[in-house]
């Protein structure tokens, strides 16, 4: 009975896995890159092609590759003010665009 409890445990949690790494990507990569460029590319390293902006300051594959990257947290992050950020006030497309291609850069 004990390896049926694990073997159901096990289950649901590679279903719960499986069903927080299917993510709604509405946004368009091409537009979210410009967005990026034009509004982060002053401090973040936006393109593997660009040089770094600031020291010290993630690039965007690198905040891409986070574990607690998915389209929720960054989301959630854009509504969010920071401090050390310019508060960008951004429409829910120009939201999903960005975070489309934040999400396009994992290659985990």
């Amino acid at each position: 009975m004990r390896h049926l409890t694990v073997l159901v445990s096990a289950a649901a949690v590679a279903a719960s896995t499986a069903i927080a790494t299917a993510q709604d990507l509405r946004g368009n990569v091409a537009s979210g890159r410009a967005l990026a460029q034009r509004w982060c590319g002053n401090c973040h390293q936006v393109t593997a092609a660009a040089p770094p902006a600031r020291a010290g300051v993630a690039s965007f594959a690198d905040i891409a590759r986070l574990p607690s990257t998915t389209a929720l947290s960054l989301r959630v992050f854009l509504r969010t003010s920071h401090a050390d950020m310019p508060n960008v006030q951004l429409s829910e497309a120009q939201s999903d665009d960005l975070i489309a291609y934040v999400l396009s850069l994992n290659d985990r």
